[in-house]
């Protein structure tokens, strides 16, 4: 009896030895647990079609509370990535957002931004954007938004198609336009900023005008050759050359977006009509040196053929 009592005295020391080593463990996991939930952000997407859906999914990925509005009625695929639709943005603005995100077209941005409530929002609310054109957001920004609230310009430059296996690599260009000089208000745009950056994107900072001036040509000019050749009609044929093969490819691309985008590209960035006029003297160089070569034959010709 004496050495069964004595058993079970080591076995509950041992019990009470494990527990107390467990401790600190405990400690660790709680804090890392506190760390992860202050990392979180509450964001309100504000136009909830194809892109911000997509965008949604990652940071619903990342474990972020998600809050939708939309014109359309998207409730049934808010519910199906975890987040709350609000046909109302009166009731969305009182959930008090960190962020506020504003994913619609280019063309609706500002009607869209001035019938928010923003007075039913937390008083130092981050804004931000991922319009394919900068300068246009940030105006708007600073011209209807009080200082109060903080700025953030983006661009994920990629979306559902470039975008569907992983955003490693791809660039997300930014400027923070007005961020408080808080440690918190700081803090909450950086942790906005590392969604991306935890994806492996490449983070690009820039100014929204120098932005424009880049975008204009890689991505206006891009869409307006794809756009053109669409109007082309182009076929595959079954002698397909790779370079061929990459200008059908370029207009898939470019036309599976809307031509609101498109159009938006062109009226809200200042560059873009330069842009066209150089590509109309390019055209009209290009065709006067090869009318002026076929020119040249066609007298070499007919004065060396004359009797």
């Amino acid at each position: 009896m004496a050495t069964c009592s004595g058993g079970g005295v080591r076995r509950r020391r041992w019990s009470i030895l494990a527990l107390d080593a467990a401790q600190p463990f405990d400690k660790e996991g709680q804090a890392i647990d506190v760390f992860e939930r202050r990392g979180r952000l509450k964001i309100a997407i504000i136009g909830f079609g194809k892109f911000g859906q997509f965008l949604a999914k990652t940071f619903a990925r990342q474990g972020h509370t998600l809050l939708a509005h939309s014109r359309s009625d998207y409730s049934a695929a808010a519910a199906s990535l975890g987040a709350a639709f609000f046909s109302d943005p009166h009731d969305l603005c009182e959930q008090h957002p960190d962020v506020v995100l504003l994913s619609t077209s280019i063309l609706s941005t500002a009607p869209v931004l001035r019938a928010l409530p923003i007075q039913r929002l937390r008083r130092n609310t981050l804004f931000a954007d991922v319009l394919s054109v900068k300068e246009f957001p940030k105006s708007l920004f600073l011209k209807h938004l009080p200082p109060h609230f903080d700025v953030l310009c983006t661009h994920p430059m990629f979306g559902p198609e470039s975008g569907k296996d992983g955003w490693e690599g791809l660039p997300l260009v930014f400027e923070k336009v007005r961020i408080g000089d808080t440690g918190e208000r700081a803090e909450r745009c950086q942790r906005f900023l590392d969604i991306f950056h935890h994806e492996g994107c490449r983070m690009v900072e820039m100014s929204c005008s120098e932005h424009d001036a880049n975008a204009a040509e890689s991505q206006f000019l891009t869409h307006t050759v794809g756009r053109l050749l669409a109007k082309l009609d182009l076929k595959t044929t079954p002698v397909n050359t790779k370079g061929y093969e990459a200008l059908l490819k370029l207009v898939e691309i470019t036309c599976s977006d809307s031509f609101e985008l498109y159009n938006g590209l062109f009226m809200y960035n200042k560059n873009s009509t330069e842009l066209l006029e150089r590509l109309d003297l390019a055209f009209d160089s290009l065709k006067k040196e090869l009318f002026g070569k076929l020119h040249d034959v066609v007298r070499k010709q007919l004065f060396e053929s004359s009797p």
